[in-house]
């Protein structure tokens, strides 16, 4: 018999589902809380309420690729920016969350915002005509914060279309006294940078790669908690945590896909538990080479 006080309550139930149903368990998206997300959560809060003026302040959140980025814009979205309809019939969308366009174009941009409204608008209408109704449509719905995921799509097309994008960003900003939050690589640092005016408005909180270290260790703890595994993997112990941290280089992402293909082992060979021989195993699970590594 297991007592699974190394999970978490709610998991509980899934260890009496079949091992097929345990690992398919797996595949569904859990928040796993630490603590320099828990601290940029707290600064879009204050974002959030603070209150209308002629310049709001507006956020930059930069980090790796597969580094948790749009995990944490997705949490803040499901504790803060639920719809609903007051009770005069009128919609509230807190927070707007888009993603950028492919390559810097104003028009692209509106449209993207738009279809998070789910109206029709015409793609084919001009830029004047598809801003002026963006921006009813976020006063008619009480917007109050307004988030583009990928900002770092925006360096994909000319200075001179930068700066549009940029300057379209900044008028909603203004005409609606609503902070802008942008979220991309580190890369995205450079699109702020296309006009000294954009780059006073953000501030910028960076995502990095995790060191190995006591809060790396804590990570893991927690990561153990929702793995549905029938025995204790002590994932935090120093030796173990060295090995996870040296295969993953830090990614949470691919940090958690490396625990993920872990447990599963851990199911089919009957161990129930992550031991360093699994672990050796995965060694082929390595972080994504790219351009980015150029600006570590």
């Amino acid at each position: 018999m297991y007592d699974y006080n190394h999970l978490h309550p709610e998991f509980f139930a899934v260890m009496g589902m079949s091992d097929e149903d345990r690992i398919a368990a797996m595949d569904y998206p859990r928040w796993i809380g630490y603590t320099r997300a828990a601290e940029i959560l707290k600064v879009l809060e204050g974002l959030l309420k603070k209150p209308q003026r002629p310049r709001m302040p507006n956020l930059l959140v930069v980090g790796d690729s597969n580094n948790g980025k749009t995990t944490l814009i997705k949490r803040f979205g499901e504790l803060h920016g639920v719809s609903y309809v007051t009770e005069d019939g009128d919609p509230v969308r807190p927070i707007i969350i888009a993603e950028a366009p492919t390559s810097a174009d104003e028009k692209s941009l509106y449209v993207s915002v738009l279809e998070r409204f789910w109206t029709p608008y015409r793609s084919t209408d001009s830029v004047a005509k598809l801003r002026y109704q963006l921006i009813h449509l976020m006063r008619a719905c009480s917007v109050r914060m307004l988030i583009i995921d990928e900002l770092h799509s925006l360096l994909t097309g000319s200075a001179v279309k930068q700066r549009e994008v940029m300057n379209a960003l900044k008028l909603l900003c203004n005409e609606l006294s609503i902070p802008i939050v942008g979220v991309g690589t580190r890369e995205a640092v450079r699109v702020l940078h296309t006009d000294p005016q954009h780059a006073s408005r953000f501030d910028v909180a960076s995502m990095p790669p995790w060191r190995l270290d006591p809060d790396f260790q804590r990570l893991l703890a927690s990561f153990e908690k929702v793995l549905p595994l029938k025995k204790p993997s002590k994932l935090h112990v120093p030796a173990v945590a060295g090995r996870l941290h040296a295969i993953s280089e830090g990614n949470i992402g691919n940090l958690h896909r490396l625990l993920v293909e872990c447990a599963k082992d851990a199911i089919r060979t009957g161990e129930e538990m992550i031991t360093p021989e699994i672990i050796e195993s995965k060694q082929w699970i390595q972080p994504t080479r790219g351009i980015r590594e150029l600006f570590g």
